[in-house]
């Protein structure tokens, strides 16, 4: 968890402390520690998603279901956070590295950032709880069937496997912005 580790030794800050929601992302580091350690921990959270995810399309057929495990892998342990007490992160941040990682094989990612531009600027969704949630239920929903009829499974799956995971992620969060409560600071815990 780059957003909790980066912090905490270079600035002495325990992100997960100073957020109400104990979310230890990069857009709640870019609000308690700057935009230097905030791009940092972007980069970071994106990177460990892009370098598997990249390295397996060469080694293995993004039409094979073990690829989509492989991009499910770096999400899931965003989202669970084995080293920080099973608190993970929201895993926007490590979603779009896993989608770009893809890129080789497929260029749904621009299926993600098309739908998170539109969200959040077309058709705005304030709550970003709820815009996370429809984003990735869209991408899930999208991804699929374009991937499987283009033959690339393996990379289906793991689309859709990244859109649960992110999903389930921000459930506990929307119980709250259903009943009108949703904490100002949710806006900065984007991953």
């Amino acid at each position: 968890m780059y957003s909790r580790i980066l912090p905490k030794l270079i600035l002495h800050k325990d992100i997960c402390k100073l957020e109400g929601d104990g979310n230890p992302g990069a857009f709640n580091v870019f609000h308690h520690c700057g935009v230097p350690m905030g791009l940092l921990c972007l980069f970071l959270d994106a990177l460990k998603g892009f370098a598997p995810v990249f390295a397996a399309t060469f080694l293995l057929d993004p039409r094979n279901f073990l690829f989509g495990l492989v991009m499910a892998a770096p999400v899931l342990g965003h989202a669970v956070g084995l080293f920080n007490r099973f608190r993970g992160g929201k895993c926007i941040t490590t979603s779009f590295g896993v989608a770009i990682g893809a890129a080789p094989a497929s260029l749904i990612f621009l299926v993600l950032a098309v739908l998170y531009i539109l969200f959040s600027t077309v058709i705005k969704i304030d709550s970003h709880t709820a815009r996370s949630i429809l984003t990735f239920a869209l991408f899930g929903g999208i991804s699929l069937p374009v991937l499987c009829i283009r033959g690339l499974y393996g990379i289906a799956a793991g689309c859709l496997f990244l859109s649960v995971i992110a999903i389930v992620k921000h459930i506990p969060h929307a119980s709250v912005t259903v009943r009108g409560e949703e904490p100002e600071e949710s806006e900065q815990t984007h991953s």
